[in-house]
């Protein structure tokens, strides 16, 4: 018997791994039928949102985006999305980017989809129109190899433009691979694990993740990961981009 007492979950004052077994539903306006679990938000110190939405068969995402853009992607099953005067079947792997001042529908799903959320107030840059509504699918075909290791691969889901000021990425690692550096930087992440297993350091701290994990990185917590097991470890994440380091 496992002791209610015990999880992977960590929350510190820079980073967090927030493990499944810790999921407690919210409720959210206009999101019926289904459970949403808030994985990341301000109320942890960060500065976007991220969600994990399981649908049953009747469950219905509607809305408006007011200040928050929201990128929508699904994990499992499909459901249909419409945006504007726009609609599409979104399966394992597609996605949509919705800007600011968008309705949307998410419907007929299949029973046990997931969809995750990554929230952001959009920042607006003088001279650059607010992007478009934007669709597109993983496709590892798109993955280029990273910083010249045939173990490590990055598709770029968001186009690199300054008109975003957020970026969302799949990155693969082949068993074995591992980040050449301990990165520290100014962009937060928000993640979550779709395969496999990893060893993770953040903050000098160590943590074994695998699929269904989260991991929020506050600006400038130093961190590192290599994949771990037998296949490859994915996860997409979320960082903050193309925008001026300072508000002085």
């Amino acid at each position: 018997m496992e002791l209610g007492s015990t999880t992977r979950s960590v929350v510190r004052r820079n980073h967090a791994i927030i493990a499944p077994d810790g999921y407690i539903n919210s409720n959210v306006p206009g999101w019926t039928g289904c459970t949403v679990n808030v994985i990341i938000n301000e109320q942890m110190g960060a500065r976007l949102c991220q969600t994990l939405v399981t649908l049953t068969d009747a469950g219905q995402l509607t809305g408006r985006t007011e200040a928050s853009q929201i990128f929508f992607y699904v994990v499992q099953g499909q459901v249909q999305a419409t945006i504007g005067d726009d609609s599409r079947i979104l399966t394992v792997g597609k996605f949509v980017y919705v800007p600011i001042g968008q309705e949307y529908v998410f419907k007929n799903p299949t029973a046990n989809t997931q969809v995750l959320t990554f929230h952001k107030v959009y920042e607006p840059l003088v001279g650059h129109a607010v992007p478009g509504v934007y669709w597109g699918e993983k496709d590892d075909s798109k993955a280029p190899i990273y910083m010249g290791d045939e173990a490590l691969r990055i598709q770029e889901l968001l186009p690199n433009e300054l008109g975003f000021d957020m970026a969302v990425n799949i990155f693969t690692y082949q068993p074995g691979g591992n980040l050449p550096m301990v990165e520290t930087h100014i962009m937060e992440h928000g993640l979550l694990y779709l395969q496999g297993q990893a060893i993770y350091m953040l903050d000098q701290q160590w943590y074994p993740v695998k699929k269904g994990d989260s991991i929020w990185m506050a600006p400038y917590c130093q961190q590192w990961a290599a994949s771990i097991g037998k296949e490859p470890s994915v996860y997409i994440y979320y960082k903050n981009v193309n925008r001026f380091p300072t508000v002085v």
